[in-house]
Order: C-alpha cells, then structure tokens, then sequence
C-alpha cells in the first residue's frame, strides 16, 4: 500500500496555528516543540510485514513545500532526517521546460544502491556525480570565459544528458529502455547528435533495443547483472539508428 501525504508543510502550519491558540509554548518558527514527534510517528508507520505476520507492506510519500527553495528550513529538515531520501523538484528547472524538474545535486537516495536493479546501477551509478559536475562547468560557463576542448566536450555531453532525462507526462519508460537510453548518451553514441534531435533518437533507438534485444530486455527486468557483452550488444544494435542523425549534422557544418 502507497500513502502520499500532499503536503506537510501546510498540516504543520495548521498545527502551529492551533497550539498558538491554545496557548502552547512556541519553539523555532513558532512552530510546537512537538511537531517533529507528530511527523515522525506518522510516517514511522510504514513497514515490511513478516510473512508469519501476514505481509504486505505500507510506504509513506510525504510531501513538503520549501519556501524560497530553501531546504534548510524547520520543517524540510525534519522530515529529511526521517525519510529515506528526497526528490527535490526545482521551480528553476521546472520554468526552463526541463521536466520532471528534479534537481540532480539536491535528490539523495539512502537506499538507492540496494534497491536498484543490477544493470541499472552499473549504469546509472556514477551518473549523479558527473551530471552535478557538469552544472557547474554549465554556471561558470555562463560568464563568457573561454573553454578548453575537454570543457566544450563536458558541457555538450552535459546538455545530452539533461535532454535524456527528460519525460513526457504519462510516457513511463521500462527499466530495460532506462538503460538503453543512459547508456546511449554516457557511453558518447550521442556526441555528434544534434541537442534538438535527442527526443527523436531516443525513440528510435528504443525502438530498435525493443525489437532486436528482447531477451537482454527480459533479463535485466529480471534483475540479472549486465556484463560487458551486453553493453557491447546495445551499443552495436543502436549505432546504425543513431547515424543518420550525424550525417545530418555534419550536412549542416559543411554548408
């Protein structure tokens, strides 16, 4: 069972508003002293029954506001230090059209490691760090310094990435096109595509990974490791759909 709790910022607000009234002491933000014991023993709920216990399981999704996207505040941090995690989603990125607007450097998992597939990990794994590094180089950029080869190459992969991890509402992807799509731009089929054009690779590309690898598809859903060879097979099997796209783009240069 799923519970999302949308949102408890606006019931610690209510609860504040009603311990004032009744004349309870204020602590910080005048909030209650007790309100990390309310949120804690509401969502300290969720658990992984026993089979002798008789099973099932109940997760808890809470949901806060920041206000002016800080997450240093009272409340954020109380409940950081309960959950397992965050997904922090930026107003910024949200106004630029990069959706979902997850903000990279500001989502942490505490499990994450553990509750991934294999294959998944062994893709996506070193994906955080590099995607934070790269919105760095992406702000300092911003003011006009010139740029070595290897800078340009960061940035122009950076970019890649950031238009992959976009997605269309209601256009789930299977863990097996995940894959596929992280490993297509980390694994550099993407450099010579141009950034406008990556939507469209994407599609034909899963496309292609669904149609001509369907039991590699099947066995990393399954949770089985993927080796080298695998990796070898994607990247075979989406080069050829990826390459009309460059010849284009060199078509584009020559004129």
């Amino acid at each position: 069972m799923l519970i999302i709790y949308d949102d408890l910022t606006s019931h610690a607000r209510a609860y504040r508003e009603v311990s004032l009234l009744l004349r309870r002491p204020p602590g910080r933000e005048a909030f209650p002293g007790d309100i990390f014991y309310i949120h804690s023993r509401l969502l300290e709920r969720s658990t992984h029954m026993k089979p002798e216990l008789g099973g099932g399981s109940l997760t808890s999704l809470p949901i806060t506001e920041t206000e002016a996207q800080d997450m240093s505040s009272y409340i954020p941090t109380n409940l950081i230090s309960i959950t397992d995690g965050q997904i922090y989603l930026s107003p910024v990125l949200f106004s630029k059209g990069i959706l979902p607007a997850v903000d990279v450097g500001k989502s942490v998992s505490r499990v994450g490691g553990k509750t991934q597939l294999p294959a998944y990990r062994s893709v996506a794994g070193d994906l955080r760090l590099s995607y934070s590094q790269f919105e760095e180089l992406e702000s300092f950029s911003r003011f006009g310094t010139r740029l070595d080869e290897s800078t340009r190459r960061t940035l122009e992969r950076g970019w890649r990435v950031r238009e992959i991890l976009k997605q269309g509402q209601y256009k789930p992807l299977r863990a097996s096109e995940q894959i596929a799509s992280l490993l297509s731009v980390t694994g550099g089929a993407l450099d010579l595509v141009p950034t406008e054009k990556i939507r469209e690779v994407e599609a034909k590309l899963l496309e292609t990974v669904r149609d001509q690898l369907p039991e590699l598809c099947a066995r990393i859903e399954d949770g089985k490791k993927m080796d080298l060879a695998d990796r070898e097979s994607i990247m075979n099997k989406i080069k050829p759909t990826i390459q009309p796209f460059e010849e284009i783009e060199d078509a584009n240069a020559n004129n």
